[in-house]
This record gives C-alpha cells, structure tokens and sequence, in this order.
C-alpha cells in the first residue's frame, strides 16, 4: 500500500479569479466519525503551509461500494478528496475545513473514472 504521503503526489492550484497559485501537499487521512463525529472520511492536506481537512462524505463512499460491488481504497479516496479540493481552490475558496457532499462525492469518482 504505500506511506499515505504517497497517495496524491504534491499538485498546484491556480485560481481562476486572481491568478493566485496554491501548493498542495497530502497529509494523512482518519476515519472523522471518531474526530469530527462527522459521517466522513477526513483527509488532511497543507495548502500553502496551512492544514486543511476535506471531509468525504460516507454515504457517497457506501453508495460507490452498492453501484461497483467493491470498497474504494484509501488511495482513490486520496485523489477524490484531492480533486474536490483543487476545485475549491480553482474557485479561491480556500478554508481549513470543506465538507463533501454525498453528490460531490459521486460526482468526482465518476469523473475520476473510478469503478
């Protein structure tokens, strides 16, 4: 499997407002029901130094499994949250904690091509 740091190599973001470019780094990933008491996978990114969590939805993870008939890996898990935040970031948006919704998180699986 891999050191998690592995998962998404670094990336960089430029907004589509300012120009303003963005450096990412993966961090790590937990389970948030235990942290956040939230029904979410946590993933946990450096954007420019600064710690931000994008949190994925479980129930877009449950419905991924019912549709492919198998769990995505922590890996693929990785590149969604890494897509939903290079979004965020395109838009400037930027804060220490995004939630994802179960429609997101369908969303970019499909346009990640993961199944």
């Amino acid at each position: 499997m891999g050191a998690m740091n592995q998962f998404v190599g670094e990336f960089d973001v430029t907004s589509r407002l300012t120009d303003r470019t963005y450096h990412c780094r993966f961090s790590h990933m937990w389970n948030g029901i235990a942290t956040r008491h939230s029904d979410t996978l946590d993933t946990k990114f450096e954007v420019d130094g600064s710690g931000s969590i994008v949190g994925l939805s479980h129930p877009g993870i449950v419905q991924f499994t019912t549709k492919s008939g198998r769990d995505i890996s922590d890996r693929e898990a990785s590149y969604v949250a890494a897509k939903y935040l290079q979004e965020q970031l395109e838009q400037e948006d930027e804060r220490p904690l995004y939630d994802v919704s179960v429609e997101d998180v369908v969303r970019i699986i499909a346009l990640l091509g993961i199944g």
